[in-house]
């Protein structure tokens, strides 16, 4: 598989097919047992969640990773928070970096907001804000369109849009081909973990 910089990148296949282990490999949550990974033209190891984050690889996964109890600010930051000093949260910068993250992505949150306060759209693109909390270079959109509404669909795509126009490369899985026909630059199938 390539990817391109800047570019929506479909992957595309049956159940089974190998989608959802290579993007795990990538994001770091299973280990390779062959095959290379080069990421701006260096050959890299991704042996966890880390190592895809030092290398600003995120994924959003079909089921989101978000923890419902929380605000929005605490999940974007979540194991990441920003810090006044060696003990303390700086909640007030915190509150406002994720505020900014919304408003430049476009979406009507307030960051205090409790996430289970919010509908599978929103807490999709708290997924994004998160993912661009760690200046993604390449976001893994796992099924991103399957619990969403035509009108919460066309949001997200405007989203992936702005997204490719900063230069985040895209990898996204989905069985809707009109969703690929219409949003993707290219497409890869794969087929018993087969290109």
């Amino acid at each position: 598989l390539q990817l391109r910089r800047g570019e929506i990148h479909a992957l595309l296949g049956e159940n089974g097919a190998g989608k959802s282990t290579l993007m795990k490999i990538l994001s770091g949550a299973y280990q390779k047992d062959e095959g290379e990974i080069f990421f701006d033209g260096q050959k890299v190891e991704i042996h966890s969640s880390q190592d895809a984050q030092k290398l600003n690889i995120s994924i959003i996964y079909q089921e989101l990773n978000l923890t419902e109890q929380l605000t929005v600010a605490e999940n974007i930051f979540m194991g990441r928070q920003i810090m006044k000093n060696k003990f303390m949260v700086d909640w007030k910068k915190m509150y406002a970096e994720a505020q900014k993250l919304l408003d430049d992505l476009g979406i009507d949150i307030d960051a205090h907001t409790q996430v289970r306060n919010l509908g599978v759209a929103h807490k999709q693109m708290v997924e994004v804000a998160k993912a661009l909390s760690i200046n993604s270079k390449v976001l893994v959109m796992d099924e991103p369109t399957a619990p969403l509404t035509n009108r919460e669909i066309k949001t997200l795509f405007d989203t992936i849009k702005m997204l490719k126009s900063r230069g985040v490369s895209i990898i996204y899985i989905s069985h809707r081909l009109e969703e690929v026909m219409e949003g993707c630059d290219r497409a890869t199938i794969m087929r018993d973990g087969q290109n």
